[in-house]
């Protein structure tokens, strides 16, 4: 992007960028999967996703510097060099995260992960969490910015109700290991993330009150920062060691998927009942499926 300007060289790059973000996303996971077991893998994934979610609010604020300083001429190359830094940071990592596992096509093919799916509970029950997860976090962001605008907010306060949820995300995972042992297990911890995602939906357009909004964006952003490495945990002791990698992607897929997907359905519903009903539409889907969950894995070991 920085040496091919225009469309076609915006569309490439976008292209290579996505591929490159999905393969580190899923070869991180892989590798954290296999470094540990129970509150230890708990502690690793809780740590992975934090420092995820601080990349992801660093990363704006300098490319924000870098225009600032250059405009857009140097923006793709200081990213690019970031970029590289890190690669050949990762050229360093030893013990198994150079370990090579043979893994046959009946393991890792999409018949094989589709039978996964059907027949594995914990991997049913970690893209189901991932599923609603994706899906708050689809419409918050996406038209939370919007409902305040319709009430006149200023930009300022907008952008602190946005940020709230994304910081108190950051702030709970390091904490998931400690959060599960309280809650009485990981099946608990999911429900009580639901249901705080569900929670914060469902009431979200029921008042004006800023102090109302600003504590139900941080439930939703309780709920969105347990689900997400939760759900990889789960996935990763459900599923053996040589198909860890395949089932962590179909739940990446999902992910991608409802990410795309939530905006939309959440647009039919603003369309047809307007801001509160949509919010709490949303919000009594999640608390559907959070009984559902309940009801189908309330008394699994998982």
């Amino acid at each position: 992007m920085h040496t091919w300007y225009g469309y076609a060289g915006l569309v490439i790059g976008q292209l290579l960028v996505g591929l490159a973000h999905l393969q580190m996303v899923l070869a991180a996971q892989t590798i954290i999967s296999n470094l540990g077991t129970g509150p230890r893998l708990e502690q690793y994934f809780g740590w992975y996703a934090t420092w995820l979610s601080g990349g992801q609010v660093i990363g704006p604020l300098l490319a924000g510097v870098v225009l600032k300083s250059s405009d857009t001429e140097y923006v793709f190359l200081v990213m690019a060099l970031f970029a590289l830094v890190s690669g050949v940071v990762t050229l360093r990592l030893t013990g198994q995260a150079r370990e090579r596992i043979h893994v046959t096509r009946q393991q890792a093919g999409f018949r094989a992960q589709w039978q996964l799916v059907g027949s594995n509970r914990g991997v049913q029950l970690s893209i189901l969490v991932t599923v609603l997860g994706m899906f708050a976090l689809g419409v918050y962001g996406s038209y939370l910015p919007v409902y305040l605008e319709s009430l006149a907010i200023s930009p300022l306060i907008i952008g602190v109700l946005v940020s709230l949820r994304a910081g108190v995300s950051m702030l709970v995972r390091p904490f998931m290991a400690r959060i599960i042992a309280l809650a009485g297990g990981r099946v608990p911890t999911v429900l009580l993330s639901l249901g705080t995602l569900a929670a914060g939906l469902a009431f979200l357009g029921a008042s004006e009150q800023l102090l109302l909004m600003a504590a139900l964006a941080m439930l939703v952003g309780i709920g969105s920062g347990l689900t997400q490495p939760l759900s990889m945990v789960i996935l990763a002791e459900s599923v053996e060691r040589e198909r860890r990698a395949g089932a962590l992607g179909m739940r990446l897929m999902a992910n991608r998927a409802v990410h795309f997907l939530a905006p939309l359905f959440f647009g039919l519903l603003l369309e047809l009942s307007g801001f509160t009903l949509a919010f709490a539409a949303s919000g009594i889907l999640i608390g559907f499926a959070l009984i559902l969950a309940h009801r189908l894995f309330s008394s699994r070991n998982l």
